[in-house]
């Protein structure tokens, strides 16, 4: 049995275990929620992967950090009889994120590391990237778990609606435009 009580707290730590120098992560995805937030559903703890995004203000030193990189190499393949393993190092522009995103991420403190320097993109842009697969049924039921626990509002969302920074690639645009209505009908369900 793991001395881990959920997969992305594993993950990380073995990361942080085979690094040798401070690196900073913003985390998103079910990680970001199952370490970012109190009371969370056992169903984050048991996603099998650790997704994050690079701020554009590291890129070139984190392209160029090999050791984070080998790192990262020997996580997966240390992890992987277990299924476990870090996935998706989006760059910042890869994501559906409000243009000031990153005054309001939000440190992550589980587990506790050494190395690495953990955070979360603030609740409005969580939910934003939970809008990237459309209206998906999974992604959908997080966006209400986040409405829910930091009492989003219509009001809080929409400007995030309007100056939502995202790829220029069609189909995301058209994911958005899918996700728009339901996640607008969560928040109005949720807050009424």
């Amino acid at each position: 049995m793991s001395a881990f009580q959920d997969n992305p707290s594993e993950v990380l730590s073995t990361l942080d275990a085979a690094l040798d120098h401070e690196v900073s992560l913003v985390l998103y995805g079910r990680g970001a929620l199952c370490l970012g937030y109190d009371g969370v559903r056992p169903e984050f703890g048991s996603t099998k992967d650790v997704d994050g995004i690079i701020r554009n203000v590291e890129l070139q030193t984190l392209v160029n950090d090999d050791q984070f990189w080998d790192a990262v190499d020997a996580t997966n393949k240390q992890l992987e009889p277990k299924g476990l393993y870090i996935t998706h190092l989006f760059q910042e522009d890869q994501v559906f994120l409000r243009p000031e995103w990153e005054q309001h991420i939000v440190p992550v403190l589980r587990p506790p590391t050494r190395h690495l320097k953990l955070f979360r993109p603030h609740t409005i842009d969580l939910i934003l990237t939970k809008m990237m697969r459309g209206n998906d049924l999974q992604d959908m039921q997080d966006v209400e778990f986040l409405v829910r626990h930091d009492h989003i509002t219509l009001a809080d969302m929409e400007p995030a609606f309007a100056n939502v920074r995202m790829p220029d690639i069609q189909e995301l645009h058209e994911a958005f435009d899918r996700a728009l209505p339901v996640v607008r009908q969560i928040i109005t369900k949720a807050t009424s």
